[in-house]
């Protein structure tokens, strides 16, 4: 009996096999996008300060430089990891403020506790600082597929809240730049899923033993 080579799960393999490979240039195109974008990212400290962004996602451009909000009043807290000015560990003090009436308002770093769940008594006001992103809480798999959630503005305040430490201010090591980590791990992807279905055909095409007389 003559075996031939199955044809819909062929294709579903190279189907996948082609996605994968597709997966990995992309990654490749966007590890260049961002390596540009540090560029930007390293002169914008030093550039004029400039109105806060009001969505996401934040235009390079504005990442990094000076801005400033006004507070009204705090309607949250969110509590992050984060990093010090003095290079200590703890714990980041994030306020989601209101703005006025409308609008999705602002999130503002106000500063880094030593403890979590750590009290402070700022309640809003005019504040500066500079303009970054709001914490990733995307998965590895998320990250790696290129599934896109705008991260809201955030600004970094230059001077802390009472009772806490002055935040990291924001710094292009902090960007990370794994795409060429993703892009071989999908190429990675496609030579095993490769390898596995040929081995698999292998076995399914090989004849059968002679039957004993």
């Amino acid at each position: 009996m003559i075996r031939r080579l199955p044809v819909i799960p062929t294709v579903v393999v190279l189907l996948a096999v082609a996605t994968m490979i597709w997966l990995g240039v992309w990654q490749l195109q966007r590890r260049h996008e961002k390596e540009a974008a540090i560029v930007i990212l390293r002169a914008n400290p030093a550039k004029p300060s400039v109105a806060f962004p009001k969505l996401p996602p934040v235009d390079p451009e504005l990442m990094f430089r000076r801005s400033s909000v006004h507070c009204l009043r705090v309607v949250g807290w969110r509590e992050e990891a984060g990093r010090a000015a003095d290079g200590s560990v703890g714990f980041r003090q994030i306020a989601q403020c209101s703005t006025g009436a409308e609008g999705p308002g602002v999130l503002v770093n106000v500063g880094v506790a030593a403890r979590a769940n750590a009290k402070t008594n700022w309640t809003g006001g005019q504040i500066e600082g500079w303009i970054s992103e709001e914490p990733d809480h995307r998965s590895l798999l998320a990250r790696a597929t290129g599934e896109t959630v705008p991260l809201r503005p955030m600004l970094i305040a230059r001077t802390p809240a009472p009772g806490l430490k002055a935040a990291a201010p924001p710094h292009t090591e902090d960007i990370p730049n794994n795409h060429l980590a993703y892009a071989v791990q999908w190429f990675l992807f496609a030579g095993v899923a490769l390898i596995i279905y040929i081995i698999a055909v292998r076995k399914r095409l090989m004849p059968p033993p002679p039957s004993a007389s």
